[in-house]
């Protein structure tokens, strides 16, 4: 049997985990004790990568592949999925990646990159005064280094955080500016083997840590697919203008990239434009995708790694409802500690998969051990049945302080576009 290594130690690692080994023995490095609970054929261990025989790697979190982990282990023969820390950049500079999309004629927001504060105030004054303003950290931030804000103060009170490394260190110390774009957002994953690029069922997630988009940023508070009015066409040319123009300025710049290359689209009323890229599967939209995955994950994955891609993937009818349960004090200083309850009963539930993001275990059982904890996700019939599951299973597990947004996928559900 095929033997797969997932690197990562979170919710969305547990998902590849649970997809692939359908077909294959997986091992999770280094994983985390919720996943071995929940899904008790899937190993975990703590040994690093390189030390593991596998016939396939897959690379889940950005920041080992930022430091080319992906390139380690093709040195050592490995056919790995996840690009190299050159196509890495992509994510690792939003600046890079800025100049990328302009080079690739890629619709993008207009944009300013800054490591002064001066400037970078200037800016902010001659974009539209009413905003929205967005002020991203350069560097790698784990999702939480974007602010959108209406208020023009806030925006510059933030560059200067951001630039002082008070707010994210060295990933602030350079900040890029971007006018804020209206519209419905829109995740396109697309598996990309160096030349080609097909697309993986498109998703939508919400960023906002309170309910109705209010509140910070986080790495996601959960996600639904498939997004009503986001059919094969739409998908088509958000390949044609966002996906494949940038693989071919990736390759233009000599750089191989086999791995996913996941598109944050914002639909505004001057068509597509691309918010973000990033290097690898999605948190939490990997957990509403992989579950409508029909067919063999392990080949197809395979097949990009190795540089030849085969037909596009098929997608189960069905709809799937990730909800996220985070910690008290989720994004900024996360709660850890708290016995987890109900987790095991929520687990049998028809349709719902649990999947394991910070969770650690002592004598008392499973233990909550950084921000995301679980993410729960449900397939149903229709988005109505699927979200209905999965706030059930949700309403099930406990500890205290759990937190949650109760609307996700609420508008979707009753036919309305968008979060």
């Amino acid at each position: 049997m095929t033997r797969v290594c997932v690197v990562g130690a979170g919710a969305r690692e547990h998902a590849l985990a649970v997809a692939l080994a359908r077909t294959a023995s997986v091992v999770v490095a280094p994983g985390n004790p919720g996943i071995t609970a929940l899904s008790p054929g899937i190993a975990c261990t703590p040994r690093p990568a390189e030390e593991i025989d596998a016939d396939l790697f897959v690379i889940g979190p950005e920041v080992p592949l930022v430091g080319g982990l992906a390139d380690r282990l093709r040195g050592r023969g490995k056919l790995v999925l996840g690009p190299g820390a050159d196509g890495a950049q992509v994510e690792g500079s939003k600046a890079w990646m800025k100049a990328l999309l302009v080079s690739a004629g890629v619709p993008t927001a207009a944009h300013g990159t800054f490591d002064a504060e001066a400037p970078a105030v200037a800016f902010l004054r001659q974009l539209r005064g009413d905003g929205p303003y967005v002020v991203k950290t350069d560097g790698l931030a784990a999702g939480k280094g974007v602010l959108v804000t209406g208020a023009i103060d806030e925006a510059i009170d933030d560059v200067q955080a951001k630039l002082s490394g008070s707010a994210f260190g060295a990933a602030g110390r350079r900040v890029v500016i971007e006018e804020g774009l209206v519209g419905e957002e829109l995740s396109v994953m697309a598996l990309c083997d160096g030349t080609r690029a097909v697309p993986l069922a498109a998703a939508q997630d919400f960023k906002r840590a309170g309910e109705g988009d209010t509140g910070p940023n986080t790495g996601g508070m959960g996600a639904f697919s498939p997004v009503p009015g986001a059919g094969d066409d739409l998908v088509d040319t958000v390949m044609d203008q966002a996906v494949l123009p940038t693989l071919a300025a990736l390759r233009r710049r000599g750089i191989d990239y086999r791995g996913v290359l996941y598109a944050g689209i914002m639909l505004t009323a001057d068509g597509p434009k691309v918010l973000e890229f990033n290097v690898r599967f999605g948190d939490p939209e990997a957990q509403v995708v992989l579950p409508r995955w029909h067919g063999d994950v392990v080949s197809f994955l395979a097949s990009a790694a190795g540089g030849s891609l085969g037909p596009s993937p098929g997608f189960s009818d069905q709809a799937a409802v990730c909800v996220v349960l985070a910690a008290e004090g989720y994004p900024t200083e996360p709660r850890t500690g708290d016995v987890i309850s109900g987790w095991d009963a929520a687990a049998t539930m028809d349709g719902v998969q649990l999947y394991a993001a910070s969770v650690a275990q002592d004598a008392r059982g499973l233990t909550t051990s950084g921000g995301r904890v679980l993410s729960v996700s449900a397939l149903g019939d229709a988005l109505p049945e699927a979200r209905d599951r999965a706030y059930a299973a949700a309403a099930m597990i406990d500890w205290p302080g759990r937190l949650m947004r109760r609307d996700i996928a609420s508008r979707a559900a009753v036919g309305v576009q968008g979060p």
